[in-house]
């Protein structure tokens, strides 16, 4: 199979390779219900080495950087009680933590979660995060300009390896909310 952005060596329909991924990543595969058949969703193999978006498009493309997401984790605080959350921002932006993402959460104070928090909690590996699997009732904040896409680049859950999406798909992601102007230049 061709991937249906970028260029890489082996691509392969994430149902069938879901000994690839991460447990809680596998699981949303095999359960997936959206509109978008969980076969369009695809796996690529890439070398960890290069997962961080920068060093990403640097190795396999630059054209990727317009068609990759970052997928972090958040903390919102309020009187006592954290809520986390997934943004979903195309790589070219940064998550508006301390405007949408905190007004979306009616938290008064909105971080970037610790690293062990966003990796314990998600059971995924740091620079690996990915939207699909995490915990349910999580709010997944995602940015409208990623929906537009006719693919997306994002995590698999891991630092080898990364998922090719259809936009649309985020928005049905569970606890999916579509949000304008959540990644800002």
């Amino acid at each position: 199979m061709r991937a249906p952005i970028g260029d890489f060596d082996q691509a392969i329909p994430a149902p069938d390779c879901l000994d690839e991924l991460t447990a809680p990543v596998a699981d949303a595969i095999r359960g997936w219900t959206g509109s978008v058949p969980a076969d369009q969703i695809v796996y690529v193999e890439t070398d960890p080495q290069w997962a961080d978006t920068a060093v990403f498009v640097q190795h396999y493309g630059q054209d990727l950087l317009d068609t990759s997401a970052n997928c972090v984790v958040v903390a919102g605080k309020r009187g006592g009680e954290t809520t986390l959350a997934a943004c979903v921002v195309l790589s070219t932006t940064r998550v508006d933590v301390n405007g949408a993402v905190r007004r979306q959460l009616g938290a008064r104070k909105a971080s970037f979660a610790p690293m062990d928090v966003a990796t314990g909690e998600t059971g995924m590996e740091y620079g690996g995060i990915t939207p699909i699997g995490l915990p349910a009732g999580w709010p997944v904040l995602v940015d409208s300009a990623v929906v537009d896409l006719p693919y997306v680049l994002v995590g698999s859950g891991r630092r080898r390896g990364k998922l090719l999406v259809p936009g649309k798909a985020f928005a049905e992601l569970p606890g999916a909310v579509v949000l304008e102007g959540l990644g800002v230049a």
